[in-house]
């Protein structure tokens, strides 16, 4: 298997990124390669500082990197030669050699744009949808879209229903996933017109256990496995999401500090356990769902660890057979290709 890694994408790029990459050989199987893409003499450089020789590690050259405030359409037109065009181009279905699977922790919208461009979408799919795990209270859920689409149509959250159902199966190992559709309320008449049409289209899509619709605070008391909602509301609530949580655990710690710093102690390995099962760095990425093949986007914070996860998880993604299940389930429901 073949793992393109934008090695120029992310806040602390290229060196957090790089010594991801480096740990994650030592669970990479023999037949398998990573192809590191970007700047080739800071990548042989830091290649040569730690000594590494390995066939699994190919790199190729590109001259120029899509800045995280960049315009994400533009930045594809104009900047040919940059780690993320070159890393899409790499997966284009087309060619014999293919990339299995790109990385990248670079603009997210740059990201998506490559990859809908050369690797097309899935046979049925109407709009890819980025895909991410969330940790809540009562275990992983798998929220879509969180970016990718700003303004779905009914067919498309509907689609991502599907999508993330199977993702929830197939990676979370959640055997029969409830799916629910984010809504400003529960009863039938709430919401806008194109949410209320794909709540039809998902009721009348068969082997999906659709429970209807969430509230935000259902999110997180164990309400639904899989919530649909817009780009827009899914990236809002993520962050808002990332924020809180960080923020109870820094607030915890300094008020228990402040009261007892020998009960800080003590409590220091349970904050920590705590902690690791909220932290995004432990998923590694998100993937770009409904893409002809594996795309998987990173936080724009990743550190070295983060890449190491998404590595292994785009690994996971490949074998699991997600992309031939979302063709195989779509075909059968007609009704959501329009």
């Amino acid at each position: 298997m073949r793992i393109g890694i934008d090695v120029m994408g992310g806040d602390n790029a290229p060196d957090e990124i790089l010594k991801g990459c480096f740990a994650a050989l030592t669970n990479l199987a023999t037949e398998d390669q990573l192809v590191l893409i970007g700047d080739a003499d800071l990548i042989n450089e830091a290649i040569a500082e730690r000594g590494i020789k390995s066939s699994q590690i190919e790199v190729i050259t590109t001259t120029e990197v899509i800045g995280m405030n960049e315009s994400p359409v533009d930045a594809v037109r104009t900047k040919k030669d940059s780690s993320i065009v070159i890393m899409g181009r790499m997966a284009s279905p087309k060619l014999p050699n293919r990339l299995d699977a790109i990385i990248s922790a670079g603009n997210t919208g740059a990201c998506v744009a490559a990859a809908q461009l050369h690797m097309r979408r899935l046979e049925g799919v109407i709009r890819p949808g980025i895909a991410v795990t969330v940790p809540t209270f009562a275990g992983p859920i798998v929220l879509i879209d969180v970016g990718a689409n700003i303004e779905p149509k009914a067919s498309h959250l509907a689609q991502y229903g599907v999508m993330g159902d199977i993702y929830a199966r197939r990676v979370l190992g959640i055997k029969n996933p409830r799916v629910a559709l984010m809504n400003v309320g529960g009863e039938e008449q709430k919401g806008t017109q194109e949410v209320r049409d794909a709540r039809d289209l998902l009721r009348a899509t068969e082997g999906l256990n659709f429970t209807g619709f969430v509230e935000g605070r259902g999110v997180f008391n164990g309400e639904a496995d899989v919530v649909i909602t817009d780009g827009i509301v899914g990236n809002v609530m993520l962050k808002m999401a990332e924020g809180l949580s960080s923020g109870i655990f820094k607030a915890l710690a300094k008020e228990v500090f402040a009261i007892d710093p020998t009960l800080a102690s003590r409590l220091e390995p349970v904050v920590k356990s705590l902690y690791a099962k909220y932290d995004y760095h432990e998923y590694g990425g998100a993937p770009l769902l409904g893409v002809n093949g594996v795309c998987l986007i990173s936080h724009g914070s990743s550190v070295s660890r983060t890449i190491t996860n998404a590595i292994r998880r785009a690994h996971n993604f490949v074998e699991l057979g997600v992309n031939e299940e979302i063709v195989t389930r779509l075909a059968a429901a007609a009704h959501l290709i329009a």
